[in-house]
């Protein structure tokens, strides 16, 4: 019901923007913008989404059936059972989809997107599975799904390349503010969700946490007493290496195992096509809705809003300038990315704005882009509070990023 309200919101308030442009400001191409967009759009997400995607999901779903076959998902599941099955406390015990969540989380926390929707999806598959109400969203579904959309990166490979791209020279400098702010984004994820699924907040839970965030708090100290140079060899090279090693680590551990790698490969590998075909429709449907919102100019009209109503608190508003990659990255990376390199290039990569940008780039991830792939891979219809939550986490995200950029920047 909320995606459904949201997806028609999306159409009437681009349709009425242009209404308003066509009579008040003479705006005799808005109707040709609008509709030029929605084919452009409507193609592009076959094929400069799905099309590339499908690459990624038949070669990580077949490595996936290797690893499921060697043993190595239960492995994960039985390691991190104490914490997961708090989190998840619908899902059985060593069950499949906790280490298949658990390879999704590794993959965004190295900053490997085309890595983590396979496994992700396969997570998805499996929380469904065991889903009483196929069409309803469970409690574990929305708790993966609002993890998954805090974003939480580790190594924030991309928006460093990104940054030397536009000539910066201190491209590693958001390393440290976007790896807090997106912790952050997580955090109020889980306590967002665990508030309104009740539960239950006890000493292993907490401890878990703080064990995790002390690790995270080693590595970022680690990581900052690193000269330049050092940061950028770290950044540039850590993310891929460590794929690499999974990978070469799942064929090696299912040639012990004694599983036929290669038999096993192409089992999960056709599973690849299958969703593909599923998630299509629900791709399409949302980026033709996010690409007319976006081209009526209501996110223009949403800054300028926001920007006036700080302005007559007294607030600092030095933040603006960035303030549009936080409000497009929930619903587009692909826009959020694209105004990212804007401000950069009308700024300066290494401004304040340029810099507060880029940790905006990284603190959350597309929230309605998520919804509608994995949800729409499953069946499912009814998202429940999955979308009002992960906005509200994306909020907060977004109110610390402002607060560590000050902090870090200025």
């Amino acid at each position: 019901m909320a995606l459904n309200i949201v997806w028609i919101a999306f159409f009437v308030i681009a349709f009425v923007i242009a209404l308003y442009k066509f009579i008040f400001l003479n705006d005799t191409e808005i109707f040709k913008t609008l509709v030029d967009g929605m084919f452009d759009s409507a193609k592009s997400s076959v094929v400069d989404v799905a099309f590339p995607l499908t690459g990624a999901m038949v070669f990580f779903l077949g490595l996936m059936s290797i690893a499921e076959k060697a043993g190595a998902i239960n492995w994960l599941a039985r390691i991190l059972n104490p914490f997961m099955k708090r989190l998840f406390p619908g899902v059985p015990e060593k069950h499949p989809a906790m280490g298949q969540m658990v390879m999704n989380f590794s993959a965004n926390m190295l900053g490997l997107d085309n890595a983590a929707t396979p496994f992700g999806l396969k997570a998805m598959e499996s929380l469904q599975s065991i889903n009483p109400e196929k069409e309803k969203a469970s409690n574990a579904q929305i708790m993966f799904l609002v993890l998954h959309t805090s974003g939480l990166t580790l190594i924030p490979l991309t928006i460093i390349s990104y940054r030397l791209a536009s000539g910066s020279k201190e491209s590693a400098s958001v390393f440290i503010p976007l790896v807090l702010a997106t912790i952050c984004t997580t955090l109020a994820s889980i306590f967002i969700v665990g508030f309104w699924q009740k539960l239950k907040w006890d000493k292993v839970l907490f401890g878990w946490i703080g064990a995790l965030l002390a690790l995270v708090a080693m590595m970022l100290y680690w990581v900052q007493s690193m000269g330049p140079a050092e940061k950028e060899i770290f950044s540039r090279i850590t993310g891929n290496l460590l794929l690499l090693v999974i990978v070469v680590a799942i064929i090696l551990g299912g040639v012990w195992k004694k599983v036929n790698v290669f038999d096993a490969f192409i089992d999960g590998a056709k599973g690849g096509f299958d969703v593909i075909l599923k998630i299509v429709p629900y791709l399409v449907g949302m980026l033709v809705a996010i690409r007319i919102f976006r081209d009526s100019g209501a996110l223009g009209y949403i800054v300028e809003g926001i920007s006036w109503v700080l302005m007559q608190t007294g607030m600092n508003t030095e933040f603006t300038p960035a303030l549009p990659v936080a409000i497009m990255k929930p619903f587009s990376g692909s826009g959020a990315r694209g105004l990212m390199l804007d401000v950069m290039q009308v700024y300066g990569p290494d401004s304040f704005a340029g810099k507060l940008a880029s940790t905006f780039q990284g603190s959350a991830d597309t929230t309605f882009y998520i919804i509608a792939l994995y949800f729409g891979s499953v069946g499912i219809k009814k998202v429940r509070y999955a979308i009002w939550a992960g906005m509200l986490a994306d909020l907060l995200g977004v109110v610390m990023a402002i607060v560590i950029g000050y902090i870090f920047f200025k």
